[in-house]
């Protein structure tokens, strides 16, 4: 995909004229020209029309294409100077060098589903590195490999791969639209986990341009820096071009079920005993649930549980197993489908599983205003318990609101803590993500969502796993200890958050970043920090 090639002049002019003002016209005139200069004095060439200033018409709607949370879309959220997108690998190194020379910051992008808005939103002056256009999925069958770019969204990996083989398949998220380069870099994980791990766990190699501009893969890296950007998030260290993944086995047919119970047919105490074996499942087995409140047959308001499961193999195969290891639930052969793994990734989404072509698409159907928080349970929540995070949900503001319950085990009691960043492994049940959805209406009292969240985050704290109270980092929560996106937290402030996230891997990451980028160039409100300047901004 080879840019057009125009006169440094030409370029010049373009971006000069499309600066939206004069307060900002200095810092990103001058970060343009530099960039101008830099393509004027290389063989790279880089199109006007990957770059976007606010008096670009298309700058809106690239910048609101891939943020998945409203929350950030308003006329106060800071904006970037510049977005760009690049099509050449070669064109990344020109951005950072000119971002550095007239310190401006860089957020990179590659699907928006980060849930504080951390890759297009920042305080100080900025520009976005938008990996939009690095979508390649190159899939070798024969191999069990694939190289993806960054920017590649998980329902075109999946879609590439059943291209290819029935029975491959990848241990990703959910979500098809999450870009790959954001749920790599802080571990992944989805459906497969308990039999294979996560998308980090699989990772065999990867590109990455560093703070120098310096194109490096797994060798040129090093052992420390590969470590890292499994799991430690990768845009503390650099901007991740491509991941080389292992593919998985997985049956011509598997089988899947949602079975819903509510309060009145025992969903606390199915939920109470899923706690006790959801862990200890044949690793082939894998239920979630999703709690929600909802309106029952008497249009009387409820919670309901829906236990939402992958099993890989066939019905025949399941039912005795689950009628031994979880008769309570009284799944029943009507409640099963047997299908191919790709029509189990459409059913895991709540898509048609007759259309797998919509996992092509990058937009996200529905996307709305929220906040979310993590938690991870070491010990089954009590009754009792449960039943008060029932009452929180038939308050007002917890109309949209879910919690979603994802069983560890298996392969994860399996695979060292240190093995990469994420440290989450032997000794979780479960792992719980909390959320709270309101619409634009509801815009101007976003912030009685958020404390409502805030309220369940606190109540759950006698019940979840303490000393750290761990959090995953891919549902970043800025709630989470002291925030700088300037680099002007400390190590120990930072630790507050790290230790949460990360364990003892946090001092590792804090030693790799402090090697590999001494100035904390890559930052934002929780990157590691670097050991040189943690308590300094740079540039200063």
């Amino acid at each position: 995909m080879n840019s057009p090639s125009i006169s440094s002049i030409t370029l010049i002019l373009f971006l000069i004229l499309s600066c939206s003002s004069a307060a900002s016209a200095d810092e990103h005139d001058n970060f343009l020209e530099c960039l101008s200069n830099k393509f004027k004095n290389t063989t790279t060439s880089i199109s006007p029309n990957l770059i976007y200033t606010p008096n670009n018409s298309s700058y809106t709607p690239i910048l609101r294409f891939s943020i998945q949370n409203l929350r950030f879309t308003s006329e106060s959220t800071p904006k970037p100077l510049v977005i760009i997108t690049p099509e050449q690998e070669t064109q990344i190194p020109h951005v950072i060098y000119c971002a550095k020379e007239n310190n401006i910051h860089i957020r990179i992008r590659s699907g928006g589903h980060d849930y504080e808005g951390l890759s297009y939103v920042s305080e100080i002056p900025f520009v976005i590195l938008d990996l939009i256009n690095f979508d390649g999925i190159t899939v070798d069958a024969e191999q069990k490999t694939a190289w993806v770019e960054s920017g590649a969204r998980i329902g075109a990996l999946y879609y590439r791969i059943a291209e290819r083989s029935r029975t491959l398949g990848f241990p990703a998220g959910v979500c098809p639209t999450v870009g790959v380069g954001g749920h790599f870099s802080g571990g992944g994980y989805g459906s497969l986990l308990r039999k294979y791990g996560l998308s980090a766990d699989n990772v065999v190699d990867a590109r990455i341009i560093d703070v120098n501009g310096k194109i490096l893969d797994r060798k040129s890296m090093g052992d420390d820096l590969f470590w890292a950007i499994r799991g430690g998030g990768g845009a503390s260290f650099g901007v991740i071009l491509a991941w080389k993944i292992q593919l998985v086995d997985v049956p011509d047919r598997v089988s899947v079920f949602t079975v819903s119970r509510t309060l009145e047919q025992n969903a606390t105490q199915l939920i109470h005993r899923w706690q006790y074996i959801a862990n200890n499942f044949d690793r082939d087995l894998f239920i979630r649930i999703l709690v929600r409140r909802v309106n029952n047959i008497s249009q009387n308001t409820t919670i309901r549980a829906e236990f939402q499961s992958i099993f890989l193999g066939g019905v025949d195969t399941l039912l005795p197993l689950m009628q031994e290891s979880f008769p309570e639930l009284g799944l029943v052969r009507e409640d099963c489908i047997e299908m191919s793994w790709i029509q189990s990734v459409l059913y895991f989404a709540g898509f048609p599983i007759e259309s797998p072509e919509v996992l092509l698409n990058r937009t996200q159907p529905n996307v709305r205003y929220f906040k979310a928080k993590s938690d991870y349970v070491q010990r089954p929540i009590p009754e009792y318990g449960l039943e008060g995070i029932w009452r929180l949900f038939y308050e007002q503001e917890a109309d949209e609101a879910e919690i979603i319950l994802s069983p560890y085990g298996g392969i994860m009691d399996n695979i060292s803590e240190s093995s990469i960043p994420f440290p989450h492994r032997a000794g979780n049940l479960y792992k719980i993500q909390h959320l709270v959805y309101w619409g634009e209406n509801e815009a101007l009292n976003s912030d009685r969502y958020i404390s409502w969240i805030r309220r369940l985050y606190s109540y759950m704290a006698p019940y979840v796993s303490r000393f750290p109270r761990a959090a995953y980092m891919n549902y970043r929560d800025l709630d989470i200890g002291v925030n700088n996106n300037e680099g002007k937290t400390s190590y120990s402030q930072a630790r507050i958050w790290g230790f949460k996230y990360f364990k003892n891997n946090f001092d590792r990451l804090v030693r790799v970043k402090t090697k590999v980028d001494p100035g904390n160039f890559f930052r934002n409100e929780q990157s590691i920090p670097s050991l040189y300047s943690s308590w300094t901004k740079t540039g200063d």
